[in-house]
């Protein structure tokens, strides 16, 4: 049943599993978005692209990266990309309208994989304009923007708004259960109850 052999898995293999189960239930969907956490992970990004699963995932400004002339860290090759490289986009609609950033797409050693670079458009809290780096892969051809559209670092902020949203409308963190299968139905119901409220 539910719960009675629960075994302690990394959140990369977890994903792994889910992503696996819905691509055996046919769920369609065309990209697999993930935090540094699943982006630092090499075995879950090879398993992604044998299975033919396009992702874009948050990769660290030291991440190594090959390119034609050799291996550089993401923040390097950032650095050496011109002012023609980069392009401004909103990567979607905040609180405040839409979340302007400017992008740069960087080609790597393979067709297939590419490192998309974001830069804030005004400095940060350490007084320089703020980089973030996606780890992109996808068996087809992609444009700039809609790795943007994916590295849905704009699509990241729907899933922790809906995750806020479901948290102060529906208790979806009120459970106060010790059982696995407590727990599951409380947020099953959590989750359900989000979903109506929703649609």
């Amino acid at each position: 049943g539910i719960g009675d052999d629960v075994a302690f898995a990394t959140k990369p293999e977890l994903a792994r599993k889910m992503i696996g189960r819905a691509v055996e239930a046919g769920v369609p969907f065309s990209w697999v978005a993930g935090d540094e956490v699943y982006g630092a992970n090499p075995g879950l990004r090879s398993w992604l692209e044998d299975e033919g699963i396009a992702c874009v995932m948050v990769a660290a400004r030291s991440e190594m990266i090959t390119v034609p002339a050799g291996r550089f860290r993401a923040g390097e090759l950032a650095a050496l990309a011109p002012a023609s490289g980069w392009q401004r986009l909103s990567c979607a609609d905040g609180s405040k309208g839409p979340r302007l950033y400017d992008w740069a797409l960087i080609g790597t050693a393979s067709p297939a994989r590419q490192l998309l670079a974001r830069r804030s458009l005004t400095p940060g809290e350490k007084g320089g304009l703020e980089l973030a780096f996606f780890l992109c892969w996808s068996p087809r051809p992609a444009a700039l923007a809609e790795l943007v559209a994916v590295a849905v670092a704009g699509a990241r902020w729907a899933v922790e708004d809906c995750f806020a949203e479901a948290k102060n409308e529906t208790g979806l963190d009120h459970y106060q259960v010790r059982r696995y299968r407590a727990w599951y139905r409380h947020i099953t119901m959590s989750m359900l109850a989000h979903a109506f409220l929703a649609v």
